[in-house]
């Protein structure tokens, strides 16, 4: 039996991604001793009887097929291997997840929604299509389904607030469309024990008139990127030679283009300030009318892409890499 479904976002995710059990009590403990363990806030009790909630809810549906496409990542990579054949034995339901590129998950969900055609039941794709999701109403909104449709099929020991970034996937109408599965940070990396080191925090606060830390300001970053360039570190156990003071992107990718839209950008000002976006200009530099519909994304058009502020930060991208990199 094929499960036939219009959802193209997370609809389903509430019964293919939860904790995952085997056929009977006795796998399932052998799971939680595998890949459980101590990570989980239930205790043993707890863990084996939200097992036993797995196998009693699945009754109905077994036999039915879900099919899953996700980007090829780490976290997805588990999911295919581990956590899908691990729900199918658990349930009789008969779990797929593909690994696709992440283009290629987009396309099939455009030519989802395009064509009414179920390519796949489930879809874990960027958060940033909630807006389309939203503005399309082809995926199964969750707040709604969980209270409904799915509230027999809905983990009640699920806890909405244990996930973090559900403000991202949370539609302008107060609906929830996509349960966060995997998320990227920003981070800025160091030598701590360089850092740390008393010389070279006397000589770093004696050319520049603060004390040596991580960067605060954009400022800041370049003074550090500067000091340490060229540097020999080899007092403090690094290479008399070679050293930098910048990392960053410097290979050829498309990424590149929304790696800057949606993080470097936005750091140096462009957009509006706002939770979890800005508004009317987001974090993307995208402006949206009173509808929450988009409208564009360069000035002439009200948005900031091309604003001073995103300048700034293209030209401060190129700068270092040619500089301290």
């Amino acid at each position: 039996m094929r499960l036939r479904s219009t959802a193209t976002a997370m609809a389903l995710a509430l019964v293919a991604f939860q904790a995952p059990a085997w056929a009977d009590i006795e796998a399932a403990k052998a799971f939680l001793d595998a890949e459980i363990g101590d990570m989980s806030v239930l205790d043993r009790a707890g863990q084996e009887a939200e097992m036993q909630w797995f196998i009693d809810a699945a009754k109905p549906y077994a036999g039915m097929e879900i099919k899953v496409v996700s980007e090829t990542i780490g976290t997805h990579e588990y999911e295919s291997k581990v956590l899908a054949p691990a729900f199918t034995a658990i349930t009789g339901i008969k779990v797929t997840h593909d690994l696709i590129g992440e283009g290629d998950v987009v396309e099939k969900l455009q030519t989802q929604m395009q064509t009414s055609e179920n390519i796949y039941d489930a879809y874990i794709n960027d958060s940033d299509l909630i807006g389309t999701h939203w503005r399309y109403q082809q995926a199964r909104n969750l707040t709604d389904w969980m209270a409904g449709e799915g509230a027999a099929v809905t983990n009640p020991g699920l806890d909405l607030a244990d996930f973090i970034g559900t403000s991202f996937t949370t539609g302008p109408d107060g609906k929830l469309y996509q349960l966060p599965d995997q998320q990227f940070a920003n981070l800025y990396w160091f030598r701590y024990d360089w850092f740390n080191d008393q010389k070279t925090k006397d000589d770093f606060k004696a050319k520049y008139g603060y004390d040596l830390g991580v960067p605060v300001n954009w400022s800041a970053y370049e003074d550090i990127a500067e000091f340490f360039t060229g540097r020999d570190m080899s007092y403090a156990g690094g290479p008399a030679t070679g050293v930098y003071g910048n990392m960053d992107y410097g290979k050829k990718d498309p990424s590149l283009g929304w790696r800057y839209t949606d993080a470097w950008m936005s750091m140096a000002g462009m957009g509006d300030k706002g939770e979890p976006n800005g508004l009317p200009v987001d974090e993307w530099g995208v402006r949206v009318d009173e509808n929450s519909r988009p409208v564009g994304s360069c000035v002439t058009r009200g948005g900031a892409t091309n604003d001073a502020a995103a300048v700034y930060a293209v030209t401060k991208a190129i700068e270092w890499l040619q500089k301290y990199s």
